[in-house]
């Protein structure tokens, strides 16, 4: 598929964790073909605003907030403002917001445990839920979650990314039959080895392993996975919902 500068024009897409790595590949995909982004970010005001100045000539169509998505009440306000400031709703989210904190489960503190799958799965819940009531009364919306090969094969010391990435699947499965009727598709991307912030700390024994496990013998970029976003995000995939995109290079 191919997309145009103009292909989201006057659209509005919201993207988690939306201004480092993976989000903001697909941040600047979005504002490349038109469309207003809301990139939302935790605490990193330094990498936000070097985002923001690398994106200047988008102008007022890139809008930055700080918040944690894992907070239900933080949530719930962004999107009280968005409704304000957006009345015509949004047709984008794309809940890309994770983090990870490794370690065995016998040794694992649970603090670990609770704030992983708070942010990778209860940030996926907070945000989505505020979607699909911005989305049905437009009958018309995308969801996007960026999930991980991590919640089908399991990956030693990251249980908890693990089983937070094997939620979002099945948060997907549901939400999709929930509001399939109102015109709204809710999908997952899988991203394998990309090369990102969220992986630069692998040691590199592990790294030359995982590269060999790759069919294509490296990792990924992140506009792959942006690009696979924008296919799913595009009003012509109308009757893809409830799936997940394998963006791995066959793992």
């Amino acid at each position: 598929m191919k997309f145009s500068s103009s292909s989201f024009d006057n659209q509005v897409v919201v993207v988690t964790g939306g201004t480092r790595g993976l989000g903001r590949a697909i941040s600047e995909a979005f504002l490349a073909r038109g469309a207003r982004v809301h990139a939302t970010y935790r605490s990193n005001d330094r990498e936000a605003d070097a985002f923001k100045d690398a994106n200047a000539s988008a102008g007022d169509r890139l809008m930055l907030h700080g918040f944690d998505v894992a907070d239900y009440d933080e949530v719930e306000s962004f999107w009280k403002r968005l409704d304000e400031c957006v009345p015509d709703g949004v047709q984008v989210l794309v809940n890309n917001a994770g983090l990870r904190r490794d370690g065995v489960l016998a040794m694992m503190a649970p603090e670990d445990w609770n704030q992983v799958l708070a942010t990778n799965l209860g940030g996926c819940y907070h945000m989505s839920k505020f979607a699909v009531l911005n989305m049905v009364r437009q009958r018309y919306g995308r969801i996007l979650m960026i999930t991980s090969p991590a919640g089908s094969f399991g990956f030693q010391g990251q249980g908890n990314y693990c089983a937070s990435k094997a939620g979002q699947v099945g948060l997907m499965r549901a939400l999709a039959k929930e509001v399939a009727r109102r015109k709204i598709t809710v999908n997952c991307i899988s991203p394998g080895f990309i090369d990102t912030d969220l992986i630069a700390d692998l040691p590199e024994a592990l790294r030359a392993e995982y590269t060999a496990s790759v069919p294509m013998r490296r990792f990924g970029q992140p506009s792959d996975v942006a690009y696979a976003a924008l296919c799913l995000a595009a009003p012509e995939a109308s009757y893809i919902t409830g799936t997940t995109l394998e963006v791995t290079g066959g793992l």
